[in-house]
């Protein structure tokens, strides 16, 4: 069973959707106890980081970082995967789960922002997530910060600069695009989450 974490951010319908279609068993859940039960844990997440302060006071944070701590497998979206760094500079007194060092930060006024709609990704071939992807693969991206590039970092994207596009370390995978947006190589990318 994967878990898609449900604290009011996320685009949840869809995720769940493509993992249906992917034939894989899913439940979207406020239950950390369903957290703490499943096979894999997703954290989807659309607008602004302060909305991971939910994660705080439903017991979620706490469920989702002893999963970690289990290894099970675990995928941040979006804010998710902002999520997983130590903090935003869109909500700076907001913590974040910390276990990827470093600041997502705004983009340059150079670039309109909110980055949103489809763009290339310069892939690591090494990475688990994109096997079997060419590396100028087009994935769909709607937000207005970014994290920054560092030695977990497996795609990165160009637009004001780069910034990292997913990254991956040992059992933690987080994308900053919305795979589920992201047509065959967004069912791909899931699909491979899945085979971890």
């Amino acid at each position: 069973m994967i878990a898609i974490v449900d604290y009011g951010a996320g685009n949840l319908v869809s995720v769940k959707k493509a993992f249906d279609w992917l034939g894989q068993e899913s439940v979207i859940t406020t239950v950390p106890a369903e957290v703490a039960k499943a096979a894999k844990v997703v954290l989807p997440g659309v607008g602004h980081f302060a909305s991971t302060l939910a994660l705080e006071s439903s017991g979620l944070r706490a469920a989702i970082a002893d999963a970690i701590a289990r290894t099970v497998p675990f995928l941040g979206i979006c804010v998710g995967m902002q999520w997983m760094f130590e903090r935003s500079q869109e909500s700076p007194a907001v913590a974040g789960l910390g276990i990827l060092q470093g600041e997502c930060g705004r983009f340059p006024d150079s670039v309109k922002s909110p980055h949103v709609g489809w763009n290339s990704l310069e892939i690591d071939p090494r990475s688990r997530l994109f096997r079997g992807m060419p590396s100028s693969s087009f994935v769909y991206f709607t937000h207005s910060f970014r994290a920054p590039v560092d030695d977990a970092t497996v795609a990165c994207c160009e637009y004001g600069g780069q910034f990292s596009a997913a990254v991956e370390r040992e059992h933690l995978f987080g994308v900053q695009f919305h795979p589920e947006k992201s047509g065959d190589v967004g069912l791909k990318l899931l699909n491979n989450f899945c085979a971890v």
